[in-house]
């Protein structure tokens, strides 16, 4: 399949217009428009409070003259001891 022709987008707008009258077209768009600007400026302040979040700690920990707390190595459990005739016993 080949990209949209120019006649193809023709017959898009003509069936728009049939279907949802010239009058409400405008303003639907105007409403698609604004959704997405709110959409785009709600996903930017997301991604600029994560940001904000992790300078502002960083901030009051260099104000208050506190080390941030190092990193406990996490202790992991050795696996268990398994008796090689007992695990072949448990096979059968």
């Amino acid at each position: 399949m080949g990209a949209l022709k120019p006649w193809h987008i023709a017959v898009l707008v003509v069936l728009l217009v049939l279907l949802f009258g010239a009058k409400r077209l405008p303003d639907a768009a105007r409403s698609l428009g604004r959704s997405l600007r709110i959409i785009k400026a709600e996903t930017k302040g997301l991604v600029d409070d994560g940001k904000t979040d992790d300078n502002l700690a960083e901030k009051a920990d260099a104000q208050s003259g506190r080390q941030p707390l190092p990193q406990q190595p996490v202790q992991q459990t050795p696996p268990p001891v398994v008796d090689p005739v007992q695990r072949s016993r448990d096979v059968i």
